[in-house]
């Protein structure tokens, strides 16, 4: 996300700074002391949410700060003096103001996860999704696994899996998905067949797997394509997260998962140019940082995740 920070004091601005700053999707594109200053800012660079520790019982300061919300529809989590946080003042998320020292990692911890929750309730809106990819690599059976155990019954889109695997080996990996995965049924993709909700469709080895056309009930059908190997890949993340990105637009939605390499993170982007939404593992829960790490770098992750809160996030975007 990129963070414009706003506070009048330099001290306080710098403690923001150092610490967000740690927070791997967090980029902090400017630091303000006031709303003047705010306003010019959002008007000249990008901005997805505005940290404010401004005083808007000050008639200018609370100006600026109506422009920001309802002229320049950017949302804003202000930092408050006012006791019994968290509360709401119209449109603006608000959460108490600590004292100099209690500016904990703890803290750190509760206001980048409201940041996320605030800028992503306001982008996804009442968007509803009608896809969910998920691409992976190394370490990717055992992230996977976990995260569609917490899907529970009844997932209410198809799921398209794309994971780089040895030639001969992903009929027993689909096998083994469905004695782990009990709710959810898991397997190998085949060409020509519709994708349809509750299920988990699995490139083979050796495979593309994209979407070559959508009925018009909103389901996939699937093509397995021979297509050369990206980056001496295939299946590659890169080439199922296009072709959803290509039909689904802003109702795509998708996961990108511990891995190798650098695979994904450009269909990442391009899902979240055509307005989709992707959610990338987190370093914490990674086997191998590698491909989530591409995708945030790249600007293709909308959230950033450690994969225990994967799965629950997931239903909350699904309305599930």
């Amino acid at each position: 996300m990129r963070l414009v920070i706003a506070d009048g004091s330099a001290v306080v601005r710098s403690i923001l700074e150092q610490n967000m700053s740690k927070y791997t999707d967090v980029e902090i594109t400017s630091l303000v002391s006031n709303g003047k200053k705010l306003l010019q800012t959002v008007e000249e660079v990008q901005t997805d949410v505005v940290l404010s520790g401004l005083d808007i019982n000050d008639e200018a300061e609370k100006e600026a700060m109506n422009a920001v919300l309802f002229e320049k529809h950017i949302p804003v989590l202000l930092l408050s003096d006012i006791q019994d946080m968290p509360v709401r003042i119209g449109e603006m998320e608000t959460i108490e103001k600590p004292k100099i020292s209690a500016y904990t990692k703890e803290f750190f911890d509760s206001l980048v996860t409201r940041l996320r929750q605030v800028t992503s309730s306001l982008s996804t809106g009442c968007r509803t999704f009608s896809i969910l990819c998920i691409g992976a690599s190394t370490g990717g059976p055992s992230a996977t696994s976990e995260v569609l155990q917490g899907l529970g019954k009844d997932f209410p889109i198809p799921i398209l899996y794309a994971q780089h695997i040895d030639t001969g080996a992903d009929k027993n990996m689909a096998d083994w998905f469905s004695s782990v995965c009990h709710d959810i049924q898991i397997k190998l993709a085949e060409n020509g067949e519709e994708a349809k909700a509750g299920f988990v469709y699995m490139a083979p080895a050796d495979k593309h797997l994209v979407i070559d056309y959508v009925r018009p009930n909103g389901n996939p059908v699937l093509r397995l394509s021979d297509d050369e190997p990206e980056r001496f890949l295939r299946p590659a993340v890169n080439k199922l997260f296009r072709s959803a990105a290509r039909y689904y637009r802003n109702h795509c939605l998708a996961l990108l998962l511990t891995g190798m390499g650098a695979d994904g993170a450009e269909g990442c982007k391009e899902i979240c140019d055509n307005g989709g939404w992707t959610i990338a593992e987190d370093k914490s829960t990674c086997a191998v940082f590698g491909m989530p790490a591409a995708a945030i770098a790249l600007g293709g992750a909308k959230e950033v995740l450690p994969r225990p809160e994967i799965s629950k996030r997931i239903l909350e975007l699904v309305g599930k």
